[in-house]
């Protein structure tokens, strides 16, 4: 595509590109050559004329994300490539006509190789999140390559764009069908036989957290006979695990009406009233309910939204998350059980894990790590790209 405008890059900052990080930061830039707008594909070579890579022009500093570090003959090729090889991908992981679990993510931006894009798979429904202006505007032909992929198996495609797409782009997105003509925008999906209604159109993030359905199931295996608190519940998943899982009681907290109400209708579409009856609901501030609730509980969940967006904030994040372990290591019975979590991508494990150790320190309580949780399989990572492994968790034991 040599009629791409181009990016010079500095002969020190080479070796960053040539290592295969998907992002050139604009101080790495020596020189332009064209004119080059906001989302527009770009070409990055060195001082001595050498091609390092292709992606996507961006305001900020990130000025390059790269979509290929080989030179490529058209974006649809490299487009149709890319989607192709993350279904084979999820064809090996067994989530392709899997009859027990049917929701998945397709696409994981960097670790996909297509930086700024989500697609999660509801059933036959795809959502399509853009997190750059550049991808966006390849999104009808994404849409079309899906519904090649799938055949018959795709009935619809959503973007659901407008809220991730950057404040200083100039587009206005507007959220809707690319392709299909159902007038509802949520389903019924299946996690390993647990049922779920995702609501994409009103949703957090594309509709459900399916960065934590492993972390789910594990959950559930150690519920049973415990009294169990979900914090931060949004739909309720790990409520739902429990209840499968044998639990004696479970509480659910949010501080969304909501989600308190997806979480009521997800407990119901999976258990007799029996089994309802032991799961109550809460709407409200998680800190607060921590600090009134009686220490009785078996098993918490500390599932909380990014503390931290940017590097700024995490100064503020990491005494946010030592305050809310704390007041959760005082709630739990000797032996109790804590699986917390922390989805700021500026919060490293080490970070995540100081954070909790000074609330450990603090409880004053003997603490162990019994496993390091993260995202699973169709959230895959690139090994150039550490920031892309966001999702970190601790299961601690609390004595």
């Amino acid at each position: 595509m040599s009629s791409l405008p181009r990016a010079i890059i500095y002969r020190k900052k080479v070796d960053a590109v040539q290592r295969f990080h998907p992002w050139i930061f604009s101080g790495a830039i020596a020189k332009m050559q064209g004119e080059v707008q906001d989302g527009d594909l770009i070409e990055a070579y060195s001082e001595d004329g050498k091609f390092l890579a292709m992606g996507l022009w961006g305001l900020g500093s990130i000025a390059i994300k790269v979509l290929s570090f080989q030179p490529v003959e058209t974006i649809q090729q490299l487009l149709s490539d890319r989607l192709n090889q993350a279904y084979a991908l999820r064809k090996q992981l067994g989530l392709i006509d899997n009859s027990e679990t049917n929701c998945y993510r397709l696409i994981n931006s960097e670790g996909d190789s297509l930086a700024g894009l989500i697609i999660d798979m509801y059933g036959d429904t795809a959502v399509l999140q853009c997190h750059a202006l550049g991808i966006y505007r390849y999104r009808r032909e994404i849409a079309e390559i899906l519904k090649e992929i799938y055949r018959g198996g795709l009935q619809a495609v959503y973007d659901k764009s407008s809220a991730t797409l950057s404040r200083k782009s100039q587009t206005q997105s507007q959220d809707g069908l690319l392709i299909g003509d159902r007038s509802n925008e949520s389903a019924e999906v299946l996690e390993y036989g647990h049922r779920f209604i995702v609501d994409w159109e009103r949703g957090q993030k594309t509709g459900f957290f399916l960065d934590q359905r492993e972390n789910r199931c594990l959950f559930g295996k150690y519920a049973k006979d415990k009294k169990v608190l979900n914090t931060f519940c949004y739909s309720g998943g790990f409520s739902v695990y429990a209840v499968a899982g044998g639990a004696k009681e479970v509480h659910s907290i949010d501080s969304s009406v909501k989600a308190m109400e997806w979480t009521d209708r997800n407990i119901a579409a999976n258990f007799d009233a029996e089994r309802q009856a032991i799961h109550t609901s809460f709407t409200g501030d998680v800190f607060d309910f921590l600090k009134q609730c009686d220490r009785d509980y078996d098993a918490i969940v500390l599932d909380p939204p990014a503390f931290a967006k940017s590097l700024s904030a995490r100064h503020s994040a990491m005494q946010a998350y030592r305050r809310l372990n704390l007041q959760a290591m005082s709630k739990l019975k000797s032996g109790g059980l804590l699986f917390t979590f922390s989805c700021s991508q500026v919060v490293n494990v080490e970070n995540f894990t100081g954070a909790v150790t000074a609330a450990a320190i603090e409880s004053g309580r003997t603490i162990r790590i019994l496993d390091h949780l993260n995202h699973p399989a169709d959230h895959p990572t690139s090994i150039f790209h550490p920031e892309g492994s966001y999702l970190k968790g601790l299961v601690l034991s609390v004595v």
